[in-house]
């Protein structure tokens, strides 16, 4: 079945392209394309997607993440765990300079771990809460000591909890640090548009400035995929973020265009609202609807007439390529008769559902899909299209029934689960609680054996299918597309553009 809206989309790219008209770009400007607009530039309370693809050139991290899920050095150039995992060493570069020229050293790690766990906005405390102290040993090694055990906490500093910015900055402008953020990356911010666009230009005295090739970075958000790709064909854009899997084909029969693929790490989903004050009050209270919800989904169907076929589907936080996927629980067959019993077994006939779901395009065909499907087992959704940042914040107020919102992954699994289900955590949209969920991941935290993790992933695995807070369903590639001429780009399991060895082919 082909979503109605799809018959709009000529019209509404060529509406997209004359309202996003831009002067042709000089050599060293590069024009990025993004799916949405970032919510905040401050990495303690950033919760987007997108957003983490500027924080990545506008904010250095004490650890990254390779093209092999491999976390390498940044501002840390070498770390030590002590014989329990309960303190973390940290040696750092001393050539690190923010934007403001101050210097990136021991007490600017201190004062941003600090920030993450105290800030009234930040979205990090879940993802470092096992962090008691930080001591600032010398001026170029931090000690970082722990309530417990935790070795997901280096994964976690190789993303926006590890983003280090200038205390300088954050103690004049507070809560406002958005506004004019100053970080250490390789690009400092001019300015920001709303809903338009974001400028960053080259630190020149960034540590590893040879590497960065273009003199201005300038990203647009474009919910619609085919309004990205025309820019991009236009030469109005230089590289777009999740081209549609359906213009896969086409763009690489282009010789002035290129595809980049790579498998990501995390999910797309339908996350209940449990207990918050928008709780449906069948479906977010009985998980009997959750599962018939689950039952009702053909996922081979949404991957094939929406990711043609490219996509990989999913029922658990971690994609079946993942050695946490728990393979006693496979990815189940739509089941339409086991569907209805559950409907029974809740005592009800038919749910009435809200859904909300971002307004690019791959998502809504996704959420009308499930429509058709959950509602031959009564089961009948509203869709209501939203903006991205206006979706994550009603979320967070529990103001919503249940939503489409995937999670990009992480290379540590602790972190593609706790940040969004633990009780009391700030993205637990689901507003969804299991002390005995809290009690496995605080036990799996604790270990560093790979078989000895798995066997308590498993026991989590086991309570999310049962409670089924988040109905999981695919997990998509990440796909990019570029003009010919810009060369060097290799995207990342991650999904983060990282531009270090990017340049302009002449």
């Amino acid at each position: 079945m082909k979503p109605l809206y799809l018959a709009f989309a000529a019209g509404l790219a060529l509406s997209g392209l004359a309202a996003t008209t831009v002067p042709a770009a000089a050599e060293s400007v590069l024009n990025i394309g993004l799916q949405d607009d970032p919510d905040t530039l401050d990495p303690a309370s950033n919760w987007s997607f997108v957003g983490r693809h500027v924080l990545q050139s506008l904010c250095d991290k004490i650890v990254d993440v390779d093209d092999n899920g491999q976390i390498v050095p940044m501002l840390a150039t070498s770390w030590e765990w002590n014989a329990d995992s309960t303190v973390l060493t940290l040696k750092l570069r001393k050539d690190a300079l923010f934007h403001d020229g101050t210097k990136v050293d021991a007490a600017a790690i201190k004062y941003n771990l600090d920030r993450d766990l105290n800030l009234k906005i930040s979205r990090r405390k879940p993802e470092i809460s096992a962090i008691s102290s930080v001591d600032v040993v010398d001026d170029y090694t931090v000690r970082i000591n722990l309530r417990e055990p935790s070795v997901p906490l280096l994964a976690a500093l190789s993303d926006r909890a590890g983003m280090i910015i200038s205390p300088k900055a954050g103690e004049a402008l507070g809560e406002k640090f958005t506004n004019a953020p100053v970080c250490s990356g390789p690009y400092k911010f001019v300015e920001r548009v709303a809903q338009d666009h974001i400028t960053l230009e080259k630190f020149a005295q960034y540590y590893n400035a040879d590497q960065y090739h273009f003199d201005k970075l300038i990203y647009r958000g474009m919910p619609d995929s085919n309004v990205r790709l025309l820019n991009l064909r236009s030469g109005q854009l230089d590289l777009i973020e999740r081209l549609a899997a359906t213009d896969v084909d086409a763009v690489k029969a282009e010789p002035s265009l290129a595809v980049a693929p790579v498998v990501g790490l995390g999910y797309y989903g339908i996350t209940f609202d449990i207990t918050g004050e928008g709780a449906n009050l069948d479906a977010g209270k009985k998980a009997a609807i959750r599962e018939a919800v689950s039952l009702a989904i053909d996922r081979d169907a949404i991957n094939n007439v929406v990711f043609n076929g490219q996509a990989s589907t999913g029922n658990q936080p971690f994609p079946p390529t993942s050695p946490y996927f728990d393979k006693d629980y496979p990815v189940p067959a739509r089941d339409l008769d086991a569907a209805k019993k559950k409907m029974e077994e809740a005592g009800v006939k038919s749910v009435n559902l809200e859904l909300l779901v971002p307004t690019d395009a791959e998502r809504q065909q996704v959420a009308q899909l499930v429509q058709a499907m959950v509602q031959e087992i009564g089961i009948n959704v509203t869709i209501k299209p939203t903006e991205l940042m206006t979706l994550l914040d009603v979320a967070r107020q529990g103001k919503f029934q249940s939503h489409l919102v995937g999670w990009s992954g992480r290379v540590d699994p602790d972190l593609n689960i706790t940040p969004m289900l633990a009780c009391g955590a700030a993205g637990n949209d689901a507003h969804y609680c299991n002390k005995d969920l809290d009690a496995i991941l605080t036990k799996a935290r604790s270990l560093g054996d790979v078989e000895a993790r798995q066997k308590e992933y498993s026991k989590a695995i086991a309570i999310l299918l049962k409670d089924l807070p988040i109905v999981y369903m695919y997990h998509s590639q990440w796909i990019f597309a570029h003009n010919a001429n810009i060369v060097g780009f290799k995207p990342d399991p991650d999904g983060i553009i990282r531009l270090a060895g990017v340049s302009r082919k002449n």
